[in-house]
């Protein structure tokens, strides 16, 4: 059902000022949501409707989150809310207040939330918030103490930094040193690290001197921020400072992370000749830096002699364990089967206790694969299902194993019984898909991955829900999911999770729905292959924007879903740690160039949050990528790891047939995104397509065009 099909269903019977148009806007963030928001209230006081509050609160929201505040709080004053939602109306009016400059009326707003026993999520909010306004109003002693309570449950840096505020002005310098040295120390890249800094090392009396433990803290955040000269600038802070031999090693091994982002290579080498005269732990860290400098410039002749060198100059460290996993992974990369046979052998024997052993063997027996020692393949697939029987690498194993014996000339009859297998116990995986792909090229007939599609029940509402149904109904879709994920953490077993996801999803709250799913209903869906507890796995979220931008952009649908729900599982609100945002995880220069394409201006990087542009952005995209790669599984790849690369791939392997191709995929993370990705894409064509629309997987890669989208 769409999502103004069940708004429509949930409200048969009551009064609802807003429009299932303007929720759906709403929630898609379209740029029009607050001016249809606006034009129902102004309608719906002219006719003296009784839902003039819930609009109210909803116009004022929305104004509110464009920085309208003066105009939020004439909005929010005006009209009460209904009585479920006052705590949501009173927390909204003292954010108008605050942003529009009334501190002390924003502080009384928020101790009334507080006061109406609100939900733990809106408490803490409140409780917040409050501290920041009595701290503003200058009532420091009120302040110190809510925000004490407020940083303790919460220390994220915004709390911190104020508790830090109102301890200075309440006298207790201590905790204000302690605060602001947290802030320091766990948030350098944040704006308050710096304000932080400023009062430790400059206002504090005496200043506080930073030594080797908190300097090398913050260098080491820098650098993974990619903030490199600040880091470098935390290190010159040591310049002077007696350090012990194993803290200079460290230094200098920070010193080399940095010159490297850089381009001074001369200056980190020789950072790195004095890391390694360091104890063997950061020897080790310095020589394995080299070696993964080497690898990902693809010098692979170079990285497979560094990673060697490695596993034999310093076995009882972990450099030595990934040492060893490289120098065979890299042989196996370079076409040098035997030694990559060799050399995984080895490092099994050597790094039994290895989080890498289990692939280790797999990739053994991929070595003998290509060599086309299939006898010695199963030998080596065998002795892995032994040693690792539950590893979610046994579907791959077990394909593996009939492939090889096909691949040797067994005939159908022979081979029918493994693939049908491989689909019935992963009925999800990738390696179902190519089996049923190959037993239909055997001529014999695969069996239903899943007895029957995903099916959404019509089942009574559990009653922890009607707050979120309310929040729901007033468009306040950021307070429903916190409403939802609260009550989601409190359940215990499928029983009770089942009714709460159906629920979940007519709400449209498809990425909790999947989450909740997931912790309490993954068996019920691929192991008992139960519809109703599928529904949540693959769900048509947002089908109105998808189905529309599929359209126009002419792309199928279903592959939309697909990388949607391997990019966000649904969650509009996701971030990676590249800076990839939304439904469909678009880093903001690529949207940059979409835009641009599409003739429309540059988004804000906020933008990217919008259901809406998400999705239309990311059907362009995929329809640009189809049209130059003409097959799911480069497209797939393209996506995850770049154009450039998956044109490389396809260049370099593509004789090789699709199953094998996908296995040689350099990038771990590549590799099993595109398996997920056609694997799901599948399943939505076997799930919701008609017959004519089943998905057809060649098993040839095709050879992709120079011309087309290179970002």
């Amino acid at each position: 059902m769409s999502w103004s099909g069940w708004v429509a269903g949930v409200v048969a019977g009551m009064s609802l000022g807003q429009s299932p148009a303007t929720l759906e806007a709403v929630r898609l963030h379209k740029p029009d949501a607050a001016a249809l928001a606006r034009a129902e209230l102004t309608a719906c006081i002219e006719k003296k409707c009784e839902d003039a509050g819930r609009l109210a609160l909803l116009a004022g929201t929305l104004a509110l989150s464009d920085g309208q505040a003066a105009e939020a709080r004439e909005l929010l004053a005006a009209w009460p809310a209904p009585p479920l939602l006052a705590p949501y109306h009173a927390f909204y009016l003292g954010q108008a207040r605050f942003y529009a400059g009334d501190a002390e009326g924003a502080a009384k707003d928020f101790e009334r939330v507080l006061a109406s026993k609100p939900p733990a999520e809106l408490a803490a909010r409140a409780r917040a918030r409050l501290g920041e306004s009595l701290l503003k109003a200058g009532k420091a002693k009120d302040a110190a103490r809510v925000l004490e309570a407020a940083a303790k449950a919460s220390p994220s840096v915004e709390l911190l930094f104020q508790r830090a505020q109102a301890r200075g002005a309440t006298g207790n310098r201590a905790g204000q040193r302690a605060d602001l040295m947290t802030v320091a120390l766990r948030f350098p890249t944040h704006p308050y690290g710096d304000e932080a800094m400023t009062w430790l090392t400059e206002v504090s009396a005496p200043p506080v001197k930073l030594g080797f433990t908190e300097r090398t803290t913050r260098a080491d955040r820098f650098l993974d921020a990619g903030v490199t000269k600040r880091g470098l600038d935390e290190l010159a802070a040591l310049d002077g400072v007696k350090l012990d031999k194993a803290q200079a090693a460290k230094v200098a091994l920070l010193r080399a992370r940095a010159f490297f982002a850089l381009g001074q290579t001369a200056n980190a080498e020789k950072a790195l000749a004095l890391a390694r005269k360091g104890p063997a732990a950061v020897a080790a860290q310095a020589d394995l830096l080299v070696a993964r400098r080497a690898l990902r410039a693809d010098d692979n002749d170079k990285a497979r002699t560094l990673m060697a060198a490695l596993d034999q100059k310093y076995p009882s460290q972990p450099a030595g364990d990934e040492g060893a996993f490289f120098a065979g992974w890299l042989d196996l990369q370079s076409g040098r089967f035997a030694d990559a046979v060799k050399a995984f052998a080895s490092f099994e024997k050597r790094y039994p206790r290895s989080r890498r052993r289990d692939e280790g063997m797999w990739f053994r027996a991929l070595a003998h694969l290509r060599l086309e020692e299939y006898a010695k393949a199963r030998d080596a697939l065998e002795s892995f299902l032994a040693a690792y029987p539950r590893s979610t690498m046994g579907p791959q194993a077990r394909y593996w194993m009939a492939r090889s014996r096909e691949l040797e000339g067994a005939k159908a009859d022979a081979l029918g019984p493994a693939y049908t297998a491989v689909i019935t116990t992963a009925p999800a995986s990738f390696y179902a898909l190519m089996a049923n792909e190959r037993l239909k090229a055997l001529g014999l007939k695969a069996p239903a991955h899943f007895p029957a599609p995903p099916k959404q029940l019509e089942l009574p509402r559990p009653p922890e829900l009607e707050l979120a149904v309310e929040l729901t109904r007033a468009g306040l879709y950021r307070d429903a999911a916190d409403e939802v994920e609260a009550h989601a953490g409190r359940l215990r077993s499928a029983d009770q999770a089942l009714p709460f996801v159906h629920a979940l999803l007519g709400l449209g709250e498809y990425g909790h729905a999947y989450t909740v799913a997931a912790r309490h209903l993954w068996g019920r869906a691929f192991g008992a292959r139960e519809p109703d507890a599928l529904a949540a796995f693959y769900p048509r979220a947002y089908a109105t924007a998808v189905e529309g931008a599929a359209a126009k952009h002419q792309v199928d649908p279903y592959l939309v879903w697909a990388i949607m729900r391997r990019e966000s599982a649904f969650r509009p609100e996701v971030m990676s740690v590249a800076d990839a945002r939304g439904l469909m995880q678009i880093i903001p220069r690529t949207a940059n160039a979409i835009a641009e394409k599409l003739a429309e201006p540059v988004p804000a990087p906020a933008d990217l949050f919008s259901p809406e542009r998400n999705i239309r952005y990311g059907a362009w995209y995929l329809a640009r990528l189809m049209d130059r790669f003409g097959h799911p599984v480069l497209a797939a790849a393209a996506y995850n790891a770049g154009p450039s690369s998956a044109a490389k791939w396809a260049q370099e392997r593509g004789s090789l047939p699709l199953d094998l191709f996908v296995e040689t995929i350099p990038f771990r993370e590549t590799r099993g995104y595109v398996k997920q990705v056609v694997a799901d894409l599948f399943l939505y064509h076997a799930f919701y397509g008609d017959g004519a629309s089943k998905l057809q997987l060649p098993l040839v890669v095709p050879a992709p065009t120079k011309e087309g989208v290179t970002f």
